[in-house]
């Protein structure tokens, strides 16, 4: 069972070697640099298996209506096994009772034809996310921003 908690001191560093194990999503590294930074100064969760940190979430509040999922990423080897979808729910579920209405995040549009970001915005479909804008300045024109929003 997948134990959920606000992220401790130190477990930062669990997550940053998570990204570094995924990049085929976090292979820039400034951006890896900015997701450890957010990691260890917004609010973020860890989600355990035996006491071992195998995937997380991050937080990064607008206002207060809205929420976003700042960075999150699951073990490769944990892929398919509900624990990104255990954490989706949790921070919700938080939210919610916080009294946010909307949870937002931001991946790769479906213009640019990277397979895993495919799976990427399946994943927040099937989660409730619609997509409500694509950005093309955002991250440079050859990586266009996809704006996703869930009414919680």
């Amino acid at each position: 069972m997948i134990e959920i908690t606000l992220i401790k001191e130190n477990e930062y560093i669990e997550c940053e070697k998570i990204l570094r194990n995924l990049p085929e999503w976090f292979g820039i590294e400034s951006s890896i640099v900015d997701y450890v930074s957010d990691i260890k100064n917004m609010k973020s969760y860890v989600g355990k298996l035996n006491n071992e940190i195998i995937g997380f979430i991050t937080l990064n509040f607008h206002n207060k209506y809205t929420a976003e999922i700042q960075v999150m990423a699951v073990k490769k080897e944990y892929h398919g096994r509900n624990i990104g979808s255990k954490l989706v729910k949790y921070v919700e579920e938080i939210l919610k009772q916080e009294g946010f209405e909307y949870l937002e995040v931001k991946t790769l549009s479906d213009n640019h034809p990277d397979k895993n970001y495919e799976k990427t915005r399946g994943f927040y479909f099937s989660k409730g996310f619609r997509p409500i804008e694509e950005m093309k300045k955002l991250w440079g024109e050859s990586s266009p921003c996809l704006v996703m929003i869930k009414k919680l």
